[in-house]
């Protein structure tokens, strides 16, 4: 049957009421046109339904806070049921690979950690790691960087997942579930803070280890927010999984089998919804996770509810790690967190002043006042930044959204020939469209919820 279509003003076409103009023959021979520009639904309806045309396309939207106008989803819809999904990206595109190329290597991280804007840490860390093999540093890195490494990825995992777990109850209505899970994701971001001086963006991991040591007192503020997070991770339990509306919404919904997953490259809680325990800390090990206890869950019902449950349980999985990273950090005691070579650490002191962090005053005393020659050095380092040798790298992480992979190309200079990276996102929204065909309108808000998808990370 042919397919009819309804023009809307605007991106919230599915939650305006169009008035229908006469449907009209565009003269080439194609399916009648339905004009919506405002008034009730009924009759556009009445005058596809006169014509034997019963299927409309819309765009739906804002529901998932990526859809507030940086995510278009084009339905096709026959009634209540969605006969095609597509998704259009590229309305948040920002040049970042772009820019990295015209910035030191160093400079790089202040770029690559606004992409997938929730999970910032990880997108330092796997840029550095593969600037770090470049280098051929790898083994240089200090132990306790690498610990810091691990316990500020983890404290943004449970971030990351607690938007995922908040703004998925608010779209279905729960406005409680969202209140809660950004109150639990408050406490993880005083400690981010706390050790980074921002919340978001933090560029805090740097080539060659981190930029400072924790502040005194970080550990103890990490126990004392694990315990009031592991007491909203309860009530969020509570709302969620023993909640039967809630489960009426999601259970057997959005469903996608291990077949799609791999065949659309799929990964992060999504694939191990399906069965497949697939995680980059275990398949390839990087910053010492193999040294680290914890487990990989997973589920085989591979819909929208178990993948709840799987973030929800990877929260405890972190926690664990959390736990064993203080005690790691605390056993050590203070030590050096960047590499030793002069040439490639970033000499920073920071501190916080009247205008913000910085290098403090006491060693920009000492750069200023030891020699011409130390002065100079520091110049070249921040202006031109170190060079690294040619070669090309691929680092892939375990990014809350799945894998995450970066490919870097060097020419010999102290900027990157080129960076790309593959962000989970990207192309876990691809099964859009498989997971909600066929399915009802209302699933649709379910499966993208689902899929926890962040527009920074998938237009870059």
């Amino acid at each position: 049957m042919a397919t009819s279509h309804a023009r809307t003003a605007g991106t919230g076409g599915a939650t305006r009421a169009p008035h229908a103009t006469k449907g009209f023959d565009d003269g080439a021979g194609g399916a009648p046109t339905f004009e919506a520009s405002g008034g009730d639904w009924s009759q556009i309806a009445e005058e596809a339904a006169r014509l034997g045309e019963e299927r409309i396309v819309v765009n739906m939207g804002p529901q998932h806070p990526s859809t507030h106008g940086v995510l278009r989803l084009m339905l096709e819809i026959d009634g209540e049921t969605v006969t095609e999904a597509r998704a259009g990206i590229g309305y948040l595109h920002t040049g970042i690979e772009k820019n990295m190329e015209f910035r030191t290597w160093t400079q790089g991280v202040t770029f690559c950690t606004r992409m997938d804007y929730l999970a910032p840490l990880f997108q330092e860390t796997a840029f550095c790691l593969g600037v770090e093999k470049l280098l051929g540093i790898t083994d240089d890195v200090p132990e306790r960087a690498t610990v810091i490494r691990v316990l500020m990825m983890e404290l943004n995992r449970i971030s990351s997942h607690l938007v995922c777990l908040a703004t998925g109850g608010n779209e279905l209505g729960a406005t409680t579930i969202m209140i809660l899970g950004f109150t639990a994701r408050e406490e993880i971001l005083k400690v981010l803070e706390l050790v980074t001086g921002l919340r978001m963006n933090h560029a805090y991991i740097r080539p060659g280890g981190v930029v400072q040591d924790i502040p005194p007192g970080a550990l103890e503020s990490v126990r004392e927010a694990l315990v009031l997070v592991r007491d909203y991770m309860s009530q969020l339990e509570d709302l969620m999984l023993a909640n039967p509306i809630f489960k009426a919404r999601l259970v057997d919904v959005g469903h996608l089998s291990l077949s799609a997953c791999m065949a659309l490259g799929v990964t992060g809680p999504v694939l191990r919804s399906t069965g497949l325990p697939y995680d980059v800390r275990k398949a390839e090990p990087y910053c010492g996770y193999e040294t680290y206890d914890f487990d990989i869950p997973t589920s085989t019902d591979a819909d929208a509810f178990s993948r709840i449950v799987l973030r929800i349980e990877e929260c405890y999985q972190s926690m664990r790690i959390i736990e064993q990273a203080v005690e790691r950090l605390q056993a050590m005691g203070p030590g050096p967190v960047m590499v030793a070579d002069k040439k490639i650490a970033w000499p920073a002191q920071l501190a916080i002043g009247s205008d913000g962090m910085g290098n403090s005053l006491d060693h920009i005393r000492e750069i200023m006042g030891t020699s011409m020659e130390a002065l100079i050095h520091h110049f070249k380092l921040v202006t031109e930044g170190f060079r690294v040798p040619v070669g090309q790298v691929y680092q892939s992480v375990e990014a809350p959204r799945g894998e995450l992979l970066v490919h870097l190309v060097s020419d010999g200079g102290t900027r990157p020939y080129r960076a790309h990276f593959r962000d989970p996102s990207f192309n876990n929204l691809q099964a859009v469209s498989m997971m909600c065909e066929g399915g009802q309108v209302a699933d649709v808000v379910v499966a993208v919820a689902s899929l926890d998808p962040v527009l920074g990370g998938v237009d870059r």
